[in-house]
């Protein structure tokens, strides 16, 4: 069929559309399908066996040479995979149009054999005489009519024919016309679309061959909308979608990961396995799409892109949990979900999420990821197998002047990101192949306060035991018991020098920001703890660490003073979660998260 240049002006006649054998198209999609797989087959060899064999291995100049080439090798294959799962797809979605459209016609002309009209070649229907003349009685003459592709975009005359058969005729017509208008414009659409899958020539697989491979997949993607893309289950329940997902067959499947796997990677309630695989493929998509931009937004979002692909790539160390990419995006201020162990069998199962000024940068790259490695470490050093995850899926506040003041932070992100994170956390509980999973949420800085919000929803956050909170600002309530899970299962580490644990008040904070225009953020925590005379509230409700608030404080490092050695210093703020620095927070929280919270130090509240 391809060729023609589509619409109205196209040479497809009806005839023609009949006989198109579309099982030959779906063959071809299959023989595509098979070394699409076979090319994922190869790069799961490489970067499973060959890589960590070679790394582990051997040193030198020449093994170190021959991993270059065996990433760059395993580089070429996810290509391969990628531009020939597009191709079986824009195959497939095509057979699947154009039998949409097959079928229409062979209605209109079944309906026709039935009332015995006749369908021409160029779509025209003749119908027989019939009804009678008012004056003289006898059968209306019979006629031809012609069909219109687009019956809406003609003004009706308002004339009937008299004829009773004329309006069945101009129906099937209609009918008739539409369907190879239809099919001719899928003929056009695929025919662009299966031209512009051409790769360059050469070995190597360079930038802007990927930034191809974006754009490629945005058009199969839009063209296979009706195909696949809308029974994605977007609105389902976590455990709806993981039933839709066994309920595939093995080639649907993969079709949905070559072509779709922004939105697979991303849905909670797929297991972990499919979601990494999906968002390892997305990732390069990813970064080929911002390559194609020249902003300061694309260029942050790709440095830690980049960072997290090499992360990817080197795989863990020794001693170092296995790495899940569970989510990756570009939306808003960026989204990465990065699991440290598989959190599908782990019978622990943590999620932190990070505060203000989060974002998809380099910063979020190293930090927040190293965050939740090193807690995963210590943690799988006190029981039994423990998944850590670091989850950017919403977006923190941004600090105008980058100096850590929370009191540009009002509660609508925490609140909007509470919704995505129950979600997720959901999504983990239904997709965790233990019978109870033991489940921990934790939140820093105005991560605290998502994770709050998250938690007063109706029945808590899904499947978590335990929550914790350090370095919190108030977390949207003004007692553990609001939170769901028992004031017991609430825990809290809170530094001595840590200023965002005692940021005033809202009511307090009318005296603080006088502080703030004179003297930054130290003449703020001054002036705010004078003005708040001792009390215990905080800037989003009551002090997590008071005793009022009723949660289980546990020992911390104090952090460095705020003002000391002539400098300003908030990174009494940022250590809770380095071994080095803060050995005591890191292993109470690695002790709270493998279920062992009896062992923990405990600190006096405020």
């Amino acid at each position: 069929m391809s060729g023609r240049s589509g619409g109205a002006g196209s040479g497809l006649t009806w005839s023609a559309l009949r006989e198109v054998k579309c099982a030959e198209l779906e063959q071809a999609a299959d023989g595509w399908g098979r070394v699409s797989n076979r090319a994922d087959a190869a790069r799961d060899r490489i970067e499973g066996q060959l890589l960590p064999g070679l790394r582990d291995t051997q040193k030198g100049e020449a093994p170190d040479a021959a991993v270059r080439g065996l990433r760059r090798l395993g580089k070429n294959f996810q290509y391969i995979y990628t531009e020939c799962g597009l191709l079986r797809t824009t195959l497939n979605s095509l057979a699947h149009e154009i039998k949409t459209q097959q079928r229409v016609l062979q209605g209109a002309l079944d309906d026709a054999a039935a009332s015995r009209f006749t369908v021409h070649t160029d779509g025209s229907v003749t119908y027989p005489a019939a009804g009678e003349g008012v004056v003289d009685g006898k059968p209306l003459a019979g006629g031809t009519v012609s069909g219109v592709p687009n019956p809406g975009m003609v003004p009706s005359s308002g004339l009937v024919a008299p004829n009773p058969n004329a309006g069945k005729a101009q129906d099937i017509a209609d009918r008739v016309a539409q369907a190879v208008r239809a099919a001719a414009d899928a003929d056009w659409r695929y025919t662009r679309i299966l031209r512009s899958l051409k790769a360059h020539e050469g070995l190597g697989v360079p930038v802007a061959t990927w930034t191809d491979a974006a754009a490629d997949a945005a058009a199969v993607r839009a063209a296979a909308r009706g195909y696949l893309r809308d029974a994605i289950p977007h609105d389902a329940s976590p455990a709806e979608r993981k039933a839709w997902w066994a309920g595939l067959t093995d080639e649907q499947r993969e079709e949905y990961l070559a072509v779709y796997p922004d939105r697979i990677g991303n849905l909670d309630g797929i297991p972990a396995l499919v979601r990494d695989a999906a968002n390892r493929d997305n990732l390069q998509l990813l970064m080929g799409k911002l390559e194609g931009r020249d902003d300061d937004d694309a260029a942050t979002k790709l440095a830690a892109l980049r960072e997290i692909d090499r992360q990817l790539r080197a795989g863990p160390k020794a001693g170092e949990p296995p790495m899940y990419l569970l989510g990756i995006g570009d939306q808003g201020n960026g989204r990465a979900i990065m699991s440290y162990g598989n959190p599908d069998t782990a019978r622990n199962v943590a999620a932190y999420v990070p505060g203000l000024n989060t974002s998809l940068d380099e910063d979020f790259a190293d930090g927040d990821l190293k965050r939740a490695r090193d807690l995963s470490i210590t943690a799988n050093r006190h029981g039994a197998p423990t998944a850590v995850i670091a989850w950017l899926g919403y977006d923190a506040p941004q600090s105008p002047d980058g100096r850590g003041s929370l009191a540009v932070a009002g509660g609508g992100r925490a609140n909007e990101g509470g919704l995505a994170f129950r979600e997720f956390m959901n999504g983990m509980e239904v997709a965790n192949q233990n019978a109870d999973p033991h489940m921990t949420a934790i939140g820093h800085s105005y991560g605290s306060r998502t994770v709050g919000a998250a938690a007063q929803g109706e029945g808590g956050i899904p499947g978590a035991d335990e929550i914790v909170f350090v370095g919190s600002p108030g977390v949207g309530v003004n007692s553990a018991d609001d939170l769901g899970v028992g004031r017991e299962h609430v825990f809290v580490g809170a530094a001595a020098n840590d200023i965002v644990t005692k940021l005033p008040s809202r009511e307090e904070f009318a005296v603080g920001a006088v502080g703030t225009l004179y003297g930054g953020p130290a003449a703020s925590y001054v002036f705010g703890d004078l003005a708040d005379g001792g009390d215990d509230d905080v800037w989003f409700g009551k002090d997590p660490a008071s005793e009022a608030f009723g949660a289980r404080r546990f020992e911390v490092g104090d952090g460095p003073p705020l003002i000391g050695q002539g400098k300003l210093s908030i990174d009494a703020h940022s250590e809770y979660f380095d071994p080095e620095i803060d050995r005591a927070s890191v292993e109470n929280m690695a002790l709270i998260v493998v279920g062992h919270a009896e062992r923990i130090k405990r600190e006096a509240p405020r």
